[in-house]
């Protein structure tokens, strides 16, 4: 089979297994390399240490796995509506929930349909070649490939966003050995809109296409383990796990499709919690609600400390 041929093999696998898009990008440097070396240089990066090690493996997926030509990149919609609203007369103090957290942790998911196309390939292919599946954990820089791969552009909230899909999507990778055909990227469409930087709560966006992790919510309600300064605390409103402001104003997110996903449907915890329930959780009760959920990632006591801030933000407001 030649280059082209298993590339439309690769993308016709990719839709099967119920993603929205494929894109292949080069096993060669990311674009941004120096600007990721400044960043983390500036400790953008916040108490994430984690984020300065494999440096070499996040500018070059090369060195991901021996040998390898392409990296097969998709994008998998998690996109939907609350089930339920926030009611501003209710005397319950509630906190919100980032979108990606609603349903199964989308490490699983994705695992799952990105093993099955490996597989597939495998048994499909009669030529030796070698895979590596990539969500998230593994040192790559997915948003730089996804751009790379022709998925999207990075938009000046430096999240990949799409004219059809938005930017409230998933993307995983499989980094192989096999020669594919390469993508082109797309034209970035933000032009002169600063709607998502304008709306930052916390002022994380220094500059268009750079964000301070240090400042953003979702790295201080699910990264960051000690206290959070009060300054920012106060901005964090009623935020308990992550944010979702930067995209909810996006005009390309307006019409963005929902979710084909059933497994992202929400948990019992839905898109909003009592934060005085949480505030009475025990440990047993934390990990009974957040079984197999990526909401898990933040520990006991963060929910905690989260849960406390949004309560005192709330009572800050009269409510």
């Amino acid at each position: 089979m030649d280059v082209q041929s298993r590339s439309q093999l690769i993308k016709r696998l990719a839709i099967q297994a119920g993603f929205e898009r494929c894109g292949i990008a080069p096993t060669v440097p990311i674009s941004r390399a120096d600007y990721l070396k400044n960043w983390l240089a500036a400790g953008r990066a916040g108490t994430m240490d984690y984020m300065s090690r494999y440096t070499e493996m996040r500018i070059n997926p090369a060195n991901i796995l021996e040998g390898a030509r392409s990296v097969i990149v998709v994008s998998l919609s998690y996109n939907q509506s609350p089930q339920e609203s926030l009611d501003e007369s209710s005397e319950l103090v509630k906190g919100r929930v980032a979108k990606y957290a609603w349903g199964d942790d989308y490490h699983d998911v994705l695992k799952k349909k990105l093993f099955a196309i490996a597989d597939e390939l495998h048994e499909t292919l009669e030529e030796s070649f070698e895979t590596k599946v990539c969500v998230d954990t593994a040192p790559i820089m997915e948003r730089e490939l996804a751009a790379a791969a022709g998925i999207g552009w990075i938009g000046k909230n430096t999240l990949v966003l799409n004219q059809q899909q938005g930017s409230f999507f998933f993307l995983g990778a499989i980094v192989t050995t096999l020669e594919l055909g390469i993508d082109e990227p797309v034209t970035d469409h933000c032009g002169s809109c600063t709607a998502c930087l304008d709306a930052c709560p916390t002022d994380a966006f220094p500059t268009a296409y750079e964000m301070d992790a240090s400042r953003c919510i979702s790295y201080l309600t699910i990264e960051h383990r000690s206290e959070i300064p009060e300054k920012l605390s106060k901005q964090m409103g009623d935020w308990l796990f992550g944010c979702d402001v930067c995209q909810d104003v996006c005009p390309f997110n307006r019409h963005a499709p929902e979710t084909n996903e059933p497994r992202f449907e929400p948990h019992p915890l839905g898109s909003s919690v009592d934060v005085s329930k949480v505030l009475d959780w025990s440990i047993e009760d934390y990990r009974k609600h957040l079984r197999g959920s990526a909401m898990k990632r933040a520990k006991f006591e963060m929910w905690q400390r989260n849960a406390e801030i949004v309560q005192e933000n709330a009572r800050s407001q009269g409510k």
